[in-house]
């Protein structure tokens, strides 16, 4: 099984418009950050995580021709809102993409984009995303692609986002906290990622980088990436102050699990 990161910048992205801090300006590719998603991948068969805003120019940048289904971790902007580029899938395979999202973001969905889910408030002879779409619950197994995937509740502020585990693979972005249930699923897992958003001062939605290692180490993977990074952290930097075995993924990063 192979993870491949397609984006691991904040919902700001990096370079941020009108930036012109040291991250921002930097000629390091790995300083370069688009929106979160990632694809999953093993013997052909590809689940996207989710659909940012930039994922035509990630999927391109990948030579990603298919995919097999589509996993929204929550709804917010910088992770649906590339929804629309889900239509060069399905009009190419003439058929529905399976889609997976948690029940609050499901609903969600069929109503912000009710031009995909609503056949009544498409205009004919338009070219819309298929999409077949199924609701996962916490803590219950769902096969999604060929993948076994176990959906983990964690908090986002006042909302809820969705990680998963498959397997020896633990994956959870846009997490303010893992609680301890959370925790225990994911232990055993041999690569972790965790979303991490910059050093010190806490943020009311996300982790930081010192919060991100203190569950990593709790968790023991063998392995942990730092993804949905912002731009007060540059890619060297981070890289060479953390602990053996914890690292920040970057746009591009292919890891084999």
């Amino acid at each position: 099984m192979r993870l491949r990161f397609l984006g691991t910048g904040t919902s700001f992205g990096i370079p941020v418009i009108g930036c012109d801090c040291p991250t921002c300006t930097s000629a390091d590719p790995r300083d370069r950050r688009t929106r979160h998603g990632a694809l999953l991948e093993d013997d052909g068969r590809r689940l996207l995580i989710d659909a940012p805003p930039e994922l035509r120019i990630q999927l391109l940048r990948e030579g990603i021709g298919h995919i097999d289904a589509v996993w929204f971790t929550h709804c917010h902007a910088d992770h649906v809102h590339g929804i629309d580029d889900l239509r060069a899938f399905s009009a190419r395979a003439a058929a529905p993409i399976p889609a997976f999202a948690g029940p609050e973001c499901a609903r969600t969905l069929r109503y912000r984009f009710a031009y995909i889910f609503d056949d009544a408030a498409a205009p004919p002879g338009t070219t819309r995303p298929e999409l077949r779409l199924e609701a996962y619950h916490d803590g219950v197994p769902i096969d999604v692609a060929g993948f076994r995937l176990i959906p983990i509740a964690v908090s986002h502020g006042n909302g809820t986002v969705f990680g998963f585990r498959a397997g020896g693979l633990g994956y959870i972005t846009d997490a303010k906290d893992v609680p301890e249930a959370a925790r225990a699923r994911l232990r055993g897992v041999r690569v972790l990622v965790l979303n991490a958003l910059w050093r010190g001062k806490p943020h009311p939605t996300h982790l930081t980088v010192e919060e991100a290692v203190e569950i990593a180490r709790d968790i023991g993977a063998d392995a942990t990436y730092l993804t949905h990074l912002s731009h007060r952290v540059r890619h060297a930097e981070l890289l060479e102050s953390l602990p053996p075995g914890i690292e920040p993924a970057y746009d591009g990063l292919v890891v084999e699990i």
